[in-house]
């Protein structure tokens, strides 16, 4: 809530109404009451010009109670704005590719709009994806999420807010402990402020991260790999399930006619 009251609270000190302060903003009176009561958060582009319009930081205006000049505990991610890169010729924002071998560097260089324009750049043609959300291409490496092998290629869309996370949704995070690393996430139920990380490979042990820890987190929304399955791979598998489940019929068969006796 601080959030809201300090945007109630600089509205006010600026002598503004909620529809005067939306129209200096090119926003609806709605979204701005949204803001103050709460009932919604601003996506980043839009506290950036908040934070411009009121001449304080984006740190000032989430985690400081400016009415009282106290600051509060952060419980999330330090707030930035994303570098996106624009295609010149379309116009359109351009969808960036780190392979494996960039992704030490895009730990120190995410933040960097030279760098972020050095990555291989792509336009996806698929329509679900939304032209109003940022996308970023992250390939895997390890076994720790089969069946999406090593070396795909997961589309994830930018969260802007931890709270968004849907618990045993698969996400990229940019991590300073662990780098780049695709993981099913979850909410900690004890401990606010930290996530947890399962691997759908169970050969894997689940593992907590500190949300202080965590730089930028990617919806995963599907991926590409070039594995394509070996020949009767899944006849073999459904195979050996079959004989599976046959054998174990026949042991409790067995059971049953033992047990008469």
């Amino acid at each position: 809530m601080i959030l809201a009251q300090n945007i109630r609270y600089l509205r006010k000190k600026k002598n503004l109404t909620q529809e005067q302060l939306a129209r200096k903003l090119g926003l609806n009176r709605p979204a701005i009451g949204a803001y103050e009561e709460g009932r919604a958060e601003p996506r980043l582009k839009t506290l950036q010009a908040l934070a411009h319009f009121f001449e304080v930081s984006l740190d000032q205006l989430v985690n400081e109670d400016l009415e009282t000049g106290t600051a509060t505990e952060p419980t999330s991610m330090p707030l930035r704005i994303l570098s996106v890169t624009i295609d010149s010729q379309t116009g359109r924002e351009t969808i960036p590719l780190v392979p494996v071998k960039a992704a030490a560097g895009y730990l120190n260089g995410y933040g960097d709009i030279d760098y972020v324009e050095s990555l291989p750049q792509f336009q996806m043609p698929f329509p679900e994806l939304g032209a109003e959300r940022s996308y970023r291409i992250f390939q895997t490496r390890g076994d720790s999420m089969l069946p999406v092998p090593h070396g795909a290629y997961v589309i994830g869309r930018f969260t802007e807010d931890w709270q968004q996370i849907k618990n045993g949704r698969c996400y990229v995070l940019v991590t300073l402990s662990e780098g780049v690393v695709y993981k099913r996430v979850y909410k900690h139920l004890k401990k606010p402020g930290v996530l947890v990380l399962h691997s759908d490979n169970p050969a894997y042990s689940p593992y907590e991260v500190p949300l202080k820890d965590v730089r930028e987190i990617w919806e995963a929304t599907g991926f590409t790999s070039f594995q394509l399955p070996r020949e009767n791979e899944q006849t073999m598998s459904m195979q050996q399930l079959t004989s599976a489940f046959l054998e174990l019929k026949k042991e409790i068969g067995e059971m049953k006619s033992t047990s008469q006796n």
